[in-house]
């Protein structure tokens, strides 16, 4: 009953929960965004192999995540992973190094993961929203003289904002969800490091299998769910009437 929400709401252990997860999502979010759109430039312009480029960006969203999960574990493995191994013939590791069993590195770990995957998406909303922004505002620039820059940050930023509001929106929604990347790599550790709501929710009902704790976490993981959406309609109708003015 609501016993298990007072106990739950009070503990100092699900709040710090509560914290790392937004931590998790804000940093997740971040890189997505700048890189998709970094990506989105590159592949935009006009350079040699761009065509070759926007075929290879795809794979690691179309990669089964547990699949392309496998491929991190491989990567982070401290004894046979590629990085320890770069790490140790370069004199930064001492020695072999588990980047899944520290704390902070497994911390890292997973957003890396997950930016990896989650990227590749981001970066084609923004191909899609660059590629809508009419070409006679350029022309019109480019005849005023404007560099590549100005060009960008008073034409091409200005179009597709829009566009960065609404992807960083779903992005967090769909990064507040993450569950197979943190649970493949880690299982939420090492100590409750890399534990988020979803994690948390799951290994209480499922794990320990303590329902009602599980059903209470589960309600607090739908609220905040339902306020990210209304937050997100919100921002949505709001982005779609001042579309429609202009």
């Amino acid at each position: 009953g609501f016993q298990n929400y007072e106990k739950m709401l009070s503990s100092s252990k699900y709040n710090k929960i509560i914290v790392r997860t937004f931590i998790w999502m804000f940093f997740s979010v971040t890189f997505k965004i700048i890189i998709g759109l970094i990506g989105a430039v590159l592949l935009n312009a006009n350079l040699w192999g761009r065509s070759a480029f926007r075929v290879l960006v795809i794979p690691p969203w179309i990669v089964p995540i547990a699949i392309g999960c496998l491929g991190w574990l491989w990567l982070y493995n401290g004894y046979f992973g590629i990085l320890a191994g770069i790490g140790m013939r370069t004199g930064i590791l001492d020695g072999p190094y588990g980047f899944l069993a520290y704390k902070n590195s497994a911390f890292i770990s997973t957003i890396i993961t997950d930016v990896w995957v989650g990227t590749p998406l981001v970066t084609v909303f923004f191909l899609a929203a660059m590629q809508g922004v009419p070409k006679d505002l350029y022309e019109a620039a480019y005849c005023d003289g404007a560099s590549r820059w100005d060009r960008f940050f008073k034409i091409t930023l200005p179009q597709i904002t829009p566009v960065i509001i609404t992807i960083a929106l779903l992005s967090a929604i769909w990064t507040f969800n993450s569950f197979e990347i943190i649970y493949i790599l880690t299982e939420g550790g090492p100590r409750g490091a890399t534990t988020t709501l979803i994690i948390d929710t799951y290994k209480m009902a499922l794990g320990n299998y303590k329902f009602g704790k599980g059903a209470a976490r589960a309600v607090i993981v739908v609220i905040l769910l339902t306020i990210f959406s209304a937050f997100y309609m919100t921002v949505l109708l709001k982005i779609n009437k001042k579309v429609s003015h202009e």
